[in-house]
């Protein structure tokens, strides 16, 4: 390469387009009518690279100003407080009857109704299938692609998913990409920075602000034609696989309709719901972060027992792709064991696992953040290189009056210690005024790990022209070793 060529640099504003699949023609992802309404609104999607890299390339403070600017005489009915004036404005009202009226009236009317026996089972096993079909399905499958699967198996997931009510695939695994991509950020559809009811429902409930608006790219979802197919009718899905469905399978097989309308439709679907928003609040609030604390992801078995095994959503974030969500044996994942269930009957394949060398790696860094973060809050001694330098002469005019000795080049005021030295009194008296290096190292005592960091916190100075070894275990370590040499 000669001196006038210079490396291409990246262009972000197309990888940005890629990235939001905004530098192709894509079908639009909220449908139209009140099936897209059941799916969010499309003002949060109408977004271009253009302005996803601004944002990504302004600082805060210039985000912050430019949008104070931008919507100083245009506020947003989401950021206008709470009044009785305007709350009924700032509610979804169509997801407010979807997500908690329809199931409030399930509940009251399930104290009136008594189900069969059958019927209570017929609700379990619809509740399992629709929640395998959001976990392995929506979301493994689809929405991080972490294993490719048979026509049958997609056609089941999209069937018994659209019974969770809970948007198509399509609309789902992009709002899904888009809280990975934006992941504790406004744009993140589900920030648990807002707080647990936000991120669990709130969201849902409460109309969203269009300028946090974000795209993913989903162009591999819509060449699957299950995912398009159920978009486009999943107003029709939804209804007949979460209420038709259970109510003509209870009823015409033993008689019990209203039994399969209100507990294998309502209040499986209900739950289901309830289970799948604990991904985006439970799993972002208890539990630990092996993996990565920056982000409020974290893992806890009690969230994998809720959600079919996607509790261990701390190792998710760090490894999306990875089929697994638990990595031990006994860490609780039905999901996992389904997938590759179905990849032994041939039903799926391709099953993405991250390197064990890359998850150890993503451990011992955490881990070592910690110990960090324990070492800042010790008292370790100066460093040498704070230290004032001393001469000779000045050391040995302030030793026996300051109690001062040297080891490894370094002056450590030990006046206080006298007393408290576990050889005795005598023994640290004798080395006053005098390099005690050796004697410290192990000609008369080989010092503890504990003898040595309890030494650092005693350094005042170094010696003028000496050699200087910060390192006093090591040192005496070298001068054990040579010591076994002669």
């Amino acid at each position: 390469m000669t001196s006038t060529e210079q490396l291409e640099t990246v262009e972000i504003t197309k990888l940005n387009a890629i990235a939001a699949g905004t530098n192709k023609k894509v079908p639009r992802i909220v449908a139209a009518g009140l099936g897209g309404k059941l799916m969010g609104t499309a003002d949060l999607v109408k977004v271009t690279a253009e302005e996803i890299t601004q944002d990504s390339m302004e600082s805060l403070a210039e985000k912050d100003a430019r949008e104070k600017a931008e919507y100083a005489n245009k506020k947003h009915i989401s950021e206008e407080p709470w009044t009785r004036d305007n709350w009924a404005k700032k509610i979804n009202w169509l997801n407010l009857i979807l997500v908690a009226g329809v199931p409030a009236i399930g509940m009251g009317a399930a104290f009136t109704i008594t189900p069969q026996f059958k019927t209570i089972v017929l609700a379990f096993i619809l509740y399992v299938f629709s929640g395998v079909s959001i976990t392995a399905g929506y979301h493994r499958l689809y929405a991080h692609k972490s294993y490719d699967a048979a026509l049958p198996v997609r056609m089941f997931f999209a069937f018994f998913g659209a019974g969770a009510i809970e948007g198509s695939i399509k609309w789902w695994g992009h709002s899904h990409r888009v809280h990975h991509r934006y992941t504790d950020t406004p744009r993140d559809p589900y920030d648990a920075r807002r707080g647990f009811w936000y991120s669990h429902m709130g969201w849902m409930l409460q109309k969203a602000n269009p300028k946090n608006r974000a795209r993913a790219d989903i162009s591999d979802l819509v060449a699957d034609k299950v995912v398009v197919f159920q978009h486009k009718h999943y107003l029709l899905l939804m209804i007949f696989s979460a209420f038709v469905f259970p109510t003509l399978v209870a009823g015409y097989f033993w008689g019990d309709y209203w039994g399969g309308f209100i507990y294998g439709g309502v209040l499986k679907s209900f739950i289901i719901q309830q289970a799948t928003f604990c991904v985006n609040s439970l799993a972002h609030w208890i539990g630990t972060q092996p993996f990565d604390d920056r982000r409020t992801p974290r893992d806890h078995v009690l969230t994998a027992f809720v959600t079919f095994g996607e509790g261990y959503h701390n190792f998710h974030h760090e490894f999306p792709s990875d089929y697994r969500n638990a990595l031990k044996w006994y860490q609780y994942d039905p999901t996992k064991m389904v997938i590759y269930a179905l990849s032994q009957l041939g039903l799926a394949w391709n099953l993405k696992k991250f390197s064990q060398n890359a998850i150890e790696q993503g451990l011992l860094q955490q881990q070592q953040k910690k110990l960090d973060r324990q070492r800042q809050k010790l008292n370790w001694g100066s460093s040498v290189e704070e230290l004032p330098v001393w001469t000779r002469e000045e050391f040995n005019a302030r030793a026996k009056k300051e109690g001062l000795i040297i080891i490894s080049g370094i002056i450590h005021n030990v006046k206080n210690f006298i007393k408290e030295h576990p050889g005795g009194q005598a023994l640290i008296r004798a080395t006053l005024g005098k390099d005690a290096t050796d004697a410290f190292s192990g000609a008369v005592y080989r010092h503890s790990n504990a003898a040595h960091n309890i030494l650092a916190t005693m350094r005042v100075a170094v010696v003028k022209d000496v050699s200087v070894n910060a390192n006093t275990f090591d040192a005496q370590e070298e001068f054990m070793a040579k010591e076994k040499q002669n």
